[in-house]
């Protein structure tokens, strides 16, 4: 017998404690307008969706920290919009989607596109601008789109998207593909007219809307209930029915995205989802954050409701993951963004001709006329598409 195996048969033997396959968690306490009953008070998750879960908001929130550090150091330049402290709510939503629903977003959009992608490659190489990027380095922070036709990227101007998503909510019920339109926005732009618009034509014709309020509490620097008389921006659809849902916790989130999507399924038209969360970094990135809010509120929400950070506790308490295993996914999410970075600086920048790609969808002529029709001009380019 080796010296191993003698001492080992003196140890005692401790039982093999396998990891939990699923648990149940308690939701947090939804608010309802014009609803007969709320999404579930508990749900299932299993280990693969905890792990993945985790690994998601992880990434989102490594990834924001580098273009942080990247937009500081001038590599990223223009305007910079950073997610953190919001992962729960595209991560929670996104796991409810299915492959037919579309998303139409923010200029605060990172998220997003990560999810999209299941990448950061293409969204930092995007915000540094070069060739790799999502958009070949044209669309900048504010301008994430997909590569398939579900995912239609954000909008620079605050509200702008939200009747465009309303649009397409249309096309899916024209052509009854069973798709949802999702439509994101922020408290900021629940008081603009076109979004109130945009309400109206939705209800009227019953469309597949799902729009998703990410209420981070600020409209730039200025707090929700120093710009609108109702807060309860949930219920600012008037005949549309609203949830207000913890935004904070990933669960809760998804739980009511399921609810909201079942809800249009079910043809009762439009809902909105009110995802009330927080963000820890100022309104963008030439914002310091601090001068309409307390550094004591920030460190409050990070340490009494980080999304991470709960989400870890939840599961290691549940025994769907160890202490070891969620570092060795934090450590290679930060080699991995790391990594992407590295390679975003060192791509080739974008070419001046792309100024005259992407403007049309197909080949223009060679000539085309103008006003006169005597006159006659030299195309300035290929037109080229993003496929």
């Amino acid at each position: 017998m080796s010296a191993f195996k003698l001492l080992a048969s003196f140890l005692p033997k401790l039982p093999f404690r396998p990891f939990a396959s699923e648990a149940t968690f308690k939701t947090q306490p939804y608010v309802l307008y014009r609803l007969e009953g709320p999404p579930a008070p508990a749900v299932t998750l299993n280990r693969a969706d905890a792990l993945r879960f985790f690994e998601e908001m992880v990434t989102i929130h490594q990834m924001e920290a580098t273009l942080n550090h990247l937009y500081k150091s001038k590599t990223v330049r223009g305007f910079c919009h950073l997610y953190s402290g919001q992962e729960a709510v595209a991560v929670g939503t996104f796991a409810a989607l299915r492959p037919q629903d579309t998303t139409i977003t923010t200029y605060r959009c990172h998220g997003w596109g990560f999810l999209y992608y299941q990448s950061v490659d293409p969204i930092i190489a995007e915000l540094v601008g070069v060739r790799s990027g999502c958009v070949r380095g044209k669309g900048g922070s504010m301008h994430i789109y997909g590569k398939h036709k579900d995912f239609y990227g954000g909008s620079a101007i605050v509200g702008s998207h939200v009747p465009v998503g309303v649009g397409i909510a249309l096309a899916h019920k024209y052509r009854n593909t069973d798709a949802v339109s999702l439509i994101c926005y922020g408290d900021g732009a629940t008081n603009n007219g076109n979004v109130l618009e945009a309400y109206n034509m939705a209800k009227l014709w019953e469309l597949p809307c799902f729009f998703l309020c990410e209420n981070n509490i600020y409209g730039m620097g200025t707090k929700l209930e120093r710009t609108t008389k109702n807060t309860n921006v949930f219920t600012k659809g008037d005949f549309i029915p609203g949830i207000r849902v913890d935004g904070m916790d990933v669960l809760s989130v998804r739980e009511a995205a399921r609810f909201a999507i079942e809800h249009i399924r079910a043809g009762k038209g439009p809902i909105i989802v009110e995802a009330q969360s927080y963000r820890y970094f100022g309104h963008s990135l030439s914002d310091p954050g601090t001068t309409y809010r307390t550094y004591d509120e920030i460190k409050e929400v990070r340490t009494t409701r980080d999304p991470i950070t709960t989400f870890n506790k939840k599961i290691l308490e549940a025994g769907l993951a160890t202490e070891e295993e969620l570092a060795a996914i934090e450590k290679k999410v930060k080699a991995s963004v790391r990594e992407s970075a590295t390679k975003a600086e060192a791509d080739h920048p974008v070419d001046v001709e792309e100024l005259t790609h992407d403007i049309y969808a197909n080949e223009v002529i060679s000539e085309v006329r103008g006003i006169n029709k005597v006159w006659k001009h030299k195309s300035s380019g290929r037109a080229w598409n993003l496929k």
